[in-house]
C-alpha cells in the first residue's frame, strides 16, 4: 500500500478512507469475527450491494469511514467510523470501531483510534468525539479509558443490537483533553 494513501501513519497502523476495493477483505474479516462482534455490533448484511450502501453514507459530510491497516502490508486490522458530525456550535461526532478476531491483543486499535482523533481534532477540525458502549464491553471501555476518554453518562435501552435495546455507557473526548493526554506530564 503506498504511504500516500494514507492520511496518517503511526509506528505500526496507519489510517485511510474505506473504499470499494476494501469489500472481500473486510467481508472475510467480518465473517471470521462474526462471533466475537455479535454481541456489540448491529447486524449486518454482507452483499455487495449493502457495503456500497454503506460507502455512500460516507460521501456525505456527517460521516467518515476508515480502515486502521498495517503500515508494512496495508492489511486491514481495524475500522473506525466517525458519525453523526454535527457543524456548528458542536463541532462533534460519533465514534463507532470494530476489531477483528485475528488481530485483537496487539495495541492496533489503540494506536489506530489515536490516529483517528488526531485526524479528529486536525484536518476535521472538530472539537468533541463521543463513544457509546455497552457496559459488559470490556475491552471496549478499556480502550476508551486508556484513550483519555471519560464517562458522561448512561443511556438505557440506547441501541438495537443481537436482538435487544441495550444500554450504553456514554464515553467522550474534547480536544483540550486529548491534548492534555498528549502533553507529557512533568513532577
Amino acid at each position: 500500500m503506498p504511504a500516500s494513501t494514507y492520511l496518517v501513519q503511526g509506528p505500526r497502523v496507519a489510517i485511510r478512507h474505506v473504499r470499494r476495493q476494501d469489500y472481500e477483505e473486510l467481508t472475510a474479516l467480518g465473517r471470521e469475527s462474526s462471533e466475537m462482534l455479535q454481541r456489540w455490533l448491529s447486524a449486518r448484511e454482507s452483499t455487495l450491494e449493502a457495503f456500497q450502501g454503506y460507502l455512500k453514507r460516507f460521501e456525505q459530510p456527517t460521516h467518515e469511514g476508515f480502515v486502521i491497516c498495517l503500515r508494512g502490508t496495508g492489511a486491514i486490522v481495524g475500522g473506525i467510523n466517525i458519525n453523526n458530525i454535527v457543524r456548528g456550535t458542536l463541532q462533534s461526532g460519533t465514534l463507532g470501531y470494530t476489531a477483528y478476531a485475528s488481530t485483537t491483543g496487539y495495541g492496533y486499535m489503540t494506536e489506530g483510534l489515536g490516529l483517528v482523533i488526531q485526524l479528529a481534532f486536525g484536518q476535521l477540525t472538530l472539537h468533541r468525539l463521543e463513544a457509546n458502549i455497552q457496559p459488559e464491553n470490556t475491552p471496549s471501555l478499556r480502550l476508551v479509558k486508556r484513550l483519555g476518554f471519560r464517562q458522561e453518562g448512561y443511556s438505557a435501552g440506547f441501541q438495537f443490537i443481537d436482538g435487544a435495546w441495550r444500554d450504553h455507557e456514554r464515553w467522550a473526548i474534547a480536544i483540550d483533553m486529548a491534548q492534555a493526554e498528549a502533553t507529557p506530564q512533568t513532577s
